[in-house]
């Protein structure tokens, strides 16, 4: 069974080998590297995985490198382990920022490297991760990379790596903006009689009950929401009002503005 090693244990380390459990990978095909004791003695006991404080010896045997450290340490982590990796591993990482550029030159530019943007709902084994490989990377990797990521949740491979601060706009900044509307319906309801209570049951049903429809429909989001609206009803009033405050173009620049940050943050992160 392919080894995965993780270098950084933190939640979204642990989101994704809840769900490699849960899939069926053996619990002793995967170990966990990580400064925190308190961190690997908790992953030890919930999913008995091997666990490991130095990370050269973590990476050794590794089919699959999981780098899941914050952006802002990757060089410091990785550079110390280039040469333990072995030449065959597959190395991707789930850290915002940082780009192929700046990892090749850290690990080696005959490295296979996976670019991963995953979102939070991947604790819930809910995420939405684009994926992005470097020209070392076959498609057998490739393959590795999707099942081992698509254990929280779904994954799209995207053509450009550019393509990654698109993905973050949209999926990875994505729920954020979600959360947004609901606090500002809850709020909304609250004005308009309802308990908040009861405001926050009402909205957190209905984008859950939505979001299921948009899934499991046959039609794209327009039709749905066009089904909905009926004419001179009191959707297609809350529907005008949006549009006449120009929330298209608003979410336009929103994302565009995620977009150009993600970009700015890889020439801050990486290497020039």
């Amino acid at each position: 069974m392919t080894k995965i090693c993780f270098i950084g244990g933190g939640n979204m380390a642990t989101s994704l080998i809840g769900g490699l459990i849960a899939q069926g990978q053996a619990a002793d095909s995967i170990c966990v590297s990580d400064p925190n004791q308190d961190q690997l003695d908790k992953l030890a006991k919930d999913f008995s995985v091997k666990t490991e404080s130095d990370n050269i010896k973590a990476v050794a045997d590794a089919d699959l490198i999981m780098l899941a450290v914050k952006p802002q340490v990757m060089k410091q982590v990785i550079e110390p382990i280039a040469d333990a990796i072995p030449q065959s591993a597959l190395i991707v990482s789930i850290a915002a920022g940082i780009n192929l550029y700046s990892f090749e030159k850290w690990l080696g530019k005959e490295r296979a490297i996976v670019r991963c943007m995953p979102n939070t709902p991947a604790l819930i084994q809910l995420g939405a991760s684009g994926l992005y490989a470097n020209g070392n990377t076959s498609d057998e990797q490739k393959k590795l990379a999707e099942e081992v990521l698509s254990a929280a949740g779904i994954v799209q491979w995207v053509e450009h790596e550019k393509d990654i601060d698109a993905v973050t706009a949209v999926s990875g900044s994505g729920p954020a903006y979600y959360f947004l509307l609901m606090e500002a319906m809850i709020d909304a309801g609250v004005e308009l009689g309802l308990s908040r209570e009861t405001a926050a049951e009402l909205t957190v049903q209905t984008a859950v009950g939505a979001a299921q429809m948009a899934k499991q429909s046959d039609v794209d989001a327009a039709e749905l929401r066009r089904r909905v609206t009926s004419p001179g009803g009191t959707t297609e009033q809350a529907i005008n009002t949006f549009e006449g405050a120009h929330l298209r173009d608003i979410v336009k620049a929103a994302l565009k503005s995620a977009n150009d940050r993600s970009g700015e943050l890889a020439a801050m992160l990486g290497e020039k």
